[in-house]
């Protein structure tokens, strides 16, 4: 099922100063698309008008369902500084506020929800831990549950890899991909690391607003070491063995990505 569709839109922050060409992308339930491109290449730009954050400098954003699909959200950087100790639990109920409105109180089944997420990315039994106690892989998970705790059609995922190591993000990213198996969820998510959109995207889009270069297909085609090496203005080797994906520059030891 479609639920969210760019048609030519042009996204930046000025009016008359666009920051990447017209750009059309539809997003569907059960489908993974990966946003990779350099810094500064216009990715959490145009996150934040398919988000609704940024209105478009142009084109049309079409909404299939005659409304904005469910959002779940994790920033770029969302880590939180609570001046007092929430709980894990206090934070991953932060995701139902768009169901409870400004004065209704989480419930026990909200609670529920909040606990089941928490599970599911392997935190449970911290639940009732202070947040800020925890590793910074953790808390990351602990947002990515907060999001999958609003009940999302559409899941967006803002670099959410960037302080874990390796293991750590295919952890994630795998669990990420199950929610998407198991429940239909639409994930559109920005990565640095070339390899996790091999393993784990079924479509990327590729940015970089110094070129005005805008391109999307699958992940098969485009994550290639031609297309990479276009991308970034290096030398980037990319290669597929079974269930693997290695990726390196030129001159470097190889890396590997995740298995899907």
């Amino acid at each position: 099922m479609n639920l969210l569709t760019l048609n030519d839109v042009v996204v930046g922050y000025a009016k008359g100063k666009p920051l990447l060409p017209p750009v059309s992308l539809t997003f569907s339930s059960g489908e993974v698309v990966g946003v990779l491109g350099p810094n500064g290449a216009g990715k959490s730009t145009l996150l934040k008008t398919v988000l609704g954050l940024l209105p478009p400098l142009s084109g049309q954003l079409s909404l299939p369902l005659k409304r904005r699909p469910r959002l779940g959200y994790v920033p770029q950087g969302a880590r939180p500084d609570f001046a007092y100790p929430l709980s894990v639990l206090q934070v991953t109920l932060m995701g139902r506020a768009a169901q409870l409105g400004l004065v209704k109180r989480p419930s026990a089944a909200d609670a529920a929800i909040a606990l089941s997420q928490l599970e599911g990315v392997g935190l449970a039994h911290v639940a009732q831990a202070p947040f800020r106690s925890l590793s910074g892989g953790q808390q990351q998970r602990v947002l990515v549950a907060r999001a999958l705790t609003a009940e999302p059609e559409l899941l967006v995922l803002d670099e959410p890899t960037s302080e874990m190591d390796p293991a750590a993000e295919h952890a994630l990213l795998s669990l990420v991909s199950q929610r998407v198996a198991a429940r239909g969820i639409a994930v559109v998510f920005v990565t640095h690391e070339i390899s996790a959109a091999a393993a784990f995207a079924d479509r990327v889009v590729l940015l970089d607003s110094r070129q005005k270069y805008v391109e999307a297909g699958p992940a098969t085609s485009l994550v290639c070491s031609e297309v990479m090496s276009r991308l970034y203005g290096r030398p980037v080797e990319v290669r597929r063995e079974a269930d693997r994906t290695l990726v390196w520059l030129s001159g470097t030891v190889p890396s590997e990505g995740g298995a899907r």
